[in-house]
């Protein structure tokens, strides 16, 4: 007498769960799946997107009509780099991202330092949250409040009065200190979390050989830290370099990059494009130069 093996039930395998069954038994099919739409959006809208705006720097317009003109030209860029207000713009924008990196490295590091070392452990986590809150506001209303604080009778005027002196008002230095304000937070946690995994045996081996706090700072604790404060530093470089609301509002009339390209867009597209590829080289060339401290992997 022979047995009958009931046949499987069938009822209950929906679509679904047989698409569920064929992703887990392939699991490069999965993959494939998943990194599909960030790699379309990745290739269409931002690489097309700048691919878009190499292309149209090198049209031309119509000086009468401000019409663009698909002729191909290097005119645009030749411009750039021979008219001097088109020099002294790039230069100053590439120095104010430079000077807000540094500003930020020069603030973020002892406030890291602080949160992650010297603070009470039960604390350290608060620490972190209140160096997150202010990116959780507002950009403009962020920009504005350094507008109130850096007015003619402001907040800086009235802090400064006492020493017979007045705040920067509104110019290049007041972009730099706003920045400064903007994106501090991006420099603080990448070195917080380097300091927080710094190991306690080697500043106890660098005491234990003699070493001062000077010297362990410069020997061991700053060649540990220094890949995270150049990953801070791409944050804050490209992100300063590329601003222009900030230099609209408390920069007077300082021209940046980003303005500069903002005040062409109507008027001369193919020049506006031509200047926006400046920060996207400036940029790359950046990136390629932190690339050899570690930076890039600790992102």
């Amino acid at each position: 007498m022979t047995t009958r093996v009931p046949p499987r039930p069938t009822a209950g395998r929906t679509p679904v769960r047989r698409l569920a069954g064929t992703l887990h038994r392939r699991p490069r099919l999965r993959l494939t799946l998943l990194l599909t739409a960030p790699l379309l959006w990745l290739a269409v809208l931002y690489l097309g997107s700048l691919a878009v705006l190499f292309v149209s720097a090198f049209w031309t317009t119509n000086s009468f009509t401000s019409e663009v003109v698909q002729v191909w030209s290097t005119d645009n860029f030749r411009e750039l780099f021979t008219t001097p207000v088109f020099r002294q713009v790039i230069l100053r924008s590439v120095g104010v991202a430079l000077a807000v990196t540094v500003l930020c490295a020069v603030i973020a590091f002892p406030l890291a330092f602080w949160t992650a070392r010297i603070a009470r452990p039960k604390w350290r986590p608060l620490l972190v949250v209140a160096i997150l809150t202010p990116l959780w506001a507002s950009y403009l209303v962020k920009v504005y409040a350094w507008r109130l604080i850096l007015s003619e009778g402001g907040l800086a005027d009235w802090m400064l009065a006492p020493f017979g002196a007045a705040g920067p008002g509104y110019g290049l230095t007041a972009t730099v200190v706003a920045l400064t304000y903007l994106w501090l937070p991006y420099m603080i946690l990448p070195i917080h979390t380097a300091l927080e995994q710094l190991p306690d045996s080697l500043l106890d081996a660098s005491a234990d050989l003699g070493a001062r706090a000077g010297r362990t700072f410069r020997s061991v604790v700053l060649p540990m830290v220094l890949p995270s404060v150049a990953a801070g530093s791409v944050f804050t470089f490209s992100l300063s370099l590329g601003d222009y609301i900030t230099v609209q509002i408390v920069g007077g009339k300082t021209q940046l990059i980003g303005n500069v390209v903002y005040s062409n867009i109507e008027l001369n597209l193919p020049m506006a494009a031509a200047l926006g590829t400046v920060p996207v080289a400036v940029i790359v060339v950046y990136l390629l130069a932190v690339r050899r401290t570690g930076a890039l992997s600790s992102l």
